[in-house]
């Protein structure tokens, strides 16, 4: 199966969130900073710490909120030259295949250690923290997503839907 890839930036930027926020490390400080926001909140309410205490945490709230939802997806889009790119991907009985006018390049399936959907991509995992995002709209119709849905399914280990 061949298929021609370009990203949309804004599904990309999407897609940067999903792996972002999926991560156990990240979900967790989330929740941590959520929790100690919640409690400065009450503690301002029942008059127990300062004005500054409650804004602090709301700002470190805030801030956090910006770094996984809008600046860190945005500054990596902006420095991954594959998302600017044109190329065609291949996936064979043996391998996945990447073609472009900067080369090529070939990884065998069990180099990918897991494969997470989403509602635009395909996140082909070769570690927690390096991936490849196949886009769905490159298949074109529903079959062909379905068709690489289940080859990808039945090449790559762990598979997870969200």
């Amino acid at each position: 199966m061949q298929v021609t890839v370009t990203y949309q930036k804004s599904l990309v930027l999407q897609a940067l969130r999903y792996h972002f926020i999926s991560r156990r490390e990240i979900k967790l400080m989330i929740i941590l900073v959520n929790v100690f926001t919640t409690v400065a909140a009450v503690l301002f309410y029942f008059k127990k710490v300062t004005p500054l205490a409650f804004f602090i945490s709301f700002l470190l709230w805030v801030v956090l909120m910006l770094a996984f939802w809008r600046w860190l997806p945005a500054a990596i889009y902006k420095k991954s030259l594959t998302f600017q790119e044109r190329f065609i991907v291949s996936l064979e009985e043996n391998h996945f295949f990447i073609e472009s006018e900067r080369g090529t390049k070939t990884w065998a399936w069990r180099e990918f250690s897991e494969m997470i959907e989403t509602p635009h991509f395909f996140h082909l995992y070769f570690n927690p923290r390096s991936f490849f995002l196949l886009p769905k709209d490159a298949f074109g119709d529903t079959d062909s997503i379905h068709e690489a849905r289940v080859l990808l399914r039945s090449k790559i280990g762990k598979d997870k839907k969200v």
